[in-house]
């Protein structure tokens, strides 16, 4: 494609070159260039695309993208164009490479701080149920119908623009028809959704969590809120939580048509009649047109919210009541979302991906009243060494502290920071509760630890990583599979 196609309307500055040039490819990770590639230099927290531009032009890069000035002496074969924000282009571009995929595709949009991955899946189940063709795209990976497929960027929930519309385009031509996909608050952030279209946009919820890309509260709702700017037609919002009340007076303001769903306050589409057990939950759903008798595979509050908002955005895209129904009662596994790896009567461990203040707290106040013995936690917390980050590690400890029995503080990714500043910090708000704790730096030593001290009615939850498969210590990925470390060290346990 012409570069010059690429850029109508789009302000730019050519420094030197040709925008009548024909590109391959556009890339903004130097180690993608091919022959022709425009690459686009874009920031990242840690790195910058701009200092991997001479890599980039060696690699076979014809076009090259800025956003910040650079004192570097260009070849007069390589075009050289200035804008004001790279990643805003990037998206840009990737839309028209790809002639915006997203118009002939339904795509729904999952955003909130807790629960996504969890609606996708109910989600997901319940298109299949319809014999509908589906895309699922997030936390844990691509899938495409039924089948799971690799794709490198799908370590993060949501991949880069340029992604997502190669991702759209290879959808299209499978024959897909529909998207469901979590949006995380970064990719609002940076630009990699802004010129998708979304039919429906879900919002779950919203705590406390990566502030130290969003700094406060406020604008870590506004950057969810931002998915909503992007919706043509269903916005799924919960109404019980706070932020999802204000959401809708926003889009209401705007005149844009919500549904509202929740548990314990006045909603179009609401949840009554909830019991709770440790392997299931069982409510009543009541929307505008019917009611309907669910049984969620999974235990607590969170489900009941989770397979709701599911339930909702099915509705209002008119899925059969009775197919939304078998969708929701089929989907019996998430990976690393309460998973009950073992169990022996009234004894059990169960790995949970609860890395949040209020998913850590939700799963406790869960599982409490099942166990008859002691509620064992092991868990740790990521490394956001802003005074944010500090906050949220004192406030995991504190309600670990709370409402477990005892607990194991470990490792989660401390990445390249001190490991026991990290700890302390959570040992403190353990302490500020008067929990019973133990500290143990290396996570495999943790869980074999809680194993060896449970005894026959205890409960154990791992929880931080879930379905992750590694801890990045020291900056070095290490490979980490708690549900084969857990039952190994079962083999020794004698009760």
């Amino acid at each position: 494609m012409l570069i010059s196609n690429l850029l109508k309307n789009i302000n730019y500055t050519c420094i030197q070159g040709s925008i009548e040039q024909e590109i391959s490819s556009i890339v903004y990770h130097s180690d993608h260039v091919i022959k022709d590639s425009a690459f686009v230099a874009i920031k990242g927290f840690s790195d910058d695309g701009h200092h991997y531009i001479k890599q980039a032009i060696e690699n076979g890069a014809s076009v090259i993208f800025i956003e910040d000035e650079l004192s570097l002496d260009f070849e007069s074969d390589i075009t050289l164009i200035r804008v004001e924000n790279t990643r805003v282009l990037l998206s840009h571009l990737a839309k028209v490479f790809y002639n915006h995929p997203s118009k002939n595709l339904h795509i729904t949009g999952i955003t909130g701080t807790n629960g996504k991955t969890s609606i996708a899946k109910f989600l997901h189940s319940i298109y299949l149920e319809n014999k509908e063709s589906i895309a699922l795209l997030g936390t844990n990976g691509l899938y495409i119908n039924e089948i799971p497929y690799s794709f490198s960027t799908t370590t993060v929930t949501t991949p880069e623009a340029i992604d997502l519309q190669q991702l759209f385009k290879d959808f299209l031509e499978k024959g897909i028809e529909n998207v469901v996909m979590e949006v995380s608050s970064h990719s609002v952030e940076l630009n990699r959704v802004t010129d998708i279209n979304f039919d429906t946009g879900i919002f779950i919820n919203l705590t406390p969590d990566h502030l130290e890309l969003h700094k406060t509260l406020e604008n870590y709702f506004q950057a969810k809120a931002g998915l909503f700017n992007l919706t043509s037609k269903n916005n799924i919002i919960n109404t019980d939580d706070p932020y999802g009340k204000r959401l809708v007076k926003m889009l209401e303001a705007k005149k844009v048509k919500t549904t509202s769903v929740g548990i314990h306050g006045m909603a179009d589409i609401y949840a009554r009649d909830i019991k709770y057990t440790l392997q299931a939950t069982t409510y009543t759903a009541v929307t505008p047109s019917f009611e309907l008798d669910i049984k969620v595979n999974f235990p607590g509050e969170i489900y009941v919210y989770n397979s709701l908002l599911a339930l909702a955005s099915a509705y209002v895209n008119n899925i059969p009541q009775d197919i939304i129904k078998k969708g929701i009662e089929k989907l019996n596994h998430i990976d690393g979302r309460f998973n009950i790896i073992y169990e022996n009567n009234n004894y059990k461990i169960i790995i949970d991906f609860a890395h949040t203040e209020d998913s850590l707290k939700n799963l406790l106040k869960t599982v409490k009243p099942f166990v008859k013995g002691n509620l064992i936690l092991v868990f740790g917390v990521y490394a956001d060494m802003s005074k944010e980050g500090e906050e949220k590690r004192f406030n995991m400890g504190k309600i670990a502290g709370e409402y477990a029995d005892f607990s194991i503080v470990t490792l989660d990714n401390p990445k390249y920071f001190d490991q026991n500043i990290i700890m302390k910090q959570i040992e403190q708000g353990i302490s500020s509760s008067d929990g019973p704790f133990k500290s143990i730096l290396d996570r495999e030593k943790a869980i074999e630890y809680a194993i060896k001290q449970s005894d026959k009615d205890d409960i154990i939850l791992i929880a931080g990583k879930g379905h992750e498969r590694s801890q990045i210590i020291n900056g070095e990925e290490i490979y980490i599979n708690e549900e084969e470390i857990a039952l190994h060290s079962l083999k020794e346990k004698t009760f």
